[in-house]
């Protein structure tokens, strides 16, 4: 699975619009006065405007032997956040990954992460274009089974890996919803932000085959072959 496209929600689109284009320095596609797109390797992420805030958890995969040079190169953009132990790296041991922390422009958190299975090594020095696309995207849940029976069956994906009542995960290591259960899981490691049902929209590719999903009010609307504008 891969995100094609992903759109979230901000009441702060001109400081997103400078964390992207400038701070970090990925390619504008699109922008107006209400949103703006820009191009992350096979993805392309979007923010709208709008009056309330939201808070999302979200990550882009980079190759699995540019986590340290990554890491070196974010520190002199942006604040990583760190762990206990004053630790910036976060090891997932069932997952094969590492990874680290940043905030965004509107207080999201932000990740990149290696999938050391995926062995998509880069010969060249870490810059913003070696980021590969949109990885995760949270999708919270009051029942995760639920919802990863609901994407399984419209979106043709596979529950990958966690705890089917608490955290799960829905997907492949190129794309990945994080399924966490908001009543037993409050928070999104490693901050002290809520874990909340916030709105977004996507387009996911899926063996061979385009998907376009709403998340709103907790429902999923999915559409095969379609997209948002």
């Amino acid at each position: 699975m891969k995100f094609k496209k992903l759109k979230l929600y901000t009441n702060k689109l001109e400081s997103e619009l400078e964390f992207y284009s400038k701070t970090l320095g990925f390619e504008v596609l699109e922008q107006n006065a209400n949103c703006f797109s820009v191009k992350i390797g096979w993805s392309e992420l979007s923010f709208e405007k709008t009056e309330r805030e939201h808070k999302y958890h979200y990550c882009f995969l980079i190759p699995s032997n540019k986590l340290n040079q990554a890491l070196k190169w974010m520190e002199k953009r942006t604040e990583i956040i760190q762990i206990e132990n004053n630790r910036k790296v976060q090891n997932f041991e069932s997952w094969n990954a590492d990874s680290f922390y940043f905030y965004d422009a509107s207080g999201n958190i932000a990740e990149f992460i290696v999938r050391y299975d995926l062995k998509n090594d880069d010969s060249d020095e870490f810059d913003i274009s070696k980021v590969l696309g949109v990885n995760e995207m949270g999708m919270p849940t009051v029942n995760v089974k639920k919802t990863n029976d609901q994407l399984q069956t419209e979106l043709q994906t596979e529950y990958w890996k966690g705890d089917i009542e608490r955290f799960g995960t829905n997907g492949s290591q190129e794309g990945i919803f994080l399924l966490p259960n908001y009543n037993l899981k409050d928070i999104w490691f490693p901050t002290s932000i809520k874990i909340k049902p916030e709105p977004f929209e996507a387009v996911i590719e899926n063996k061979e085959r385009e998907y376009y999903i709403e998340y709103k009010n907790e429902k999923i609307k999915t559409t095969a072959n379609n997209g948002y504008n």
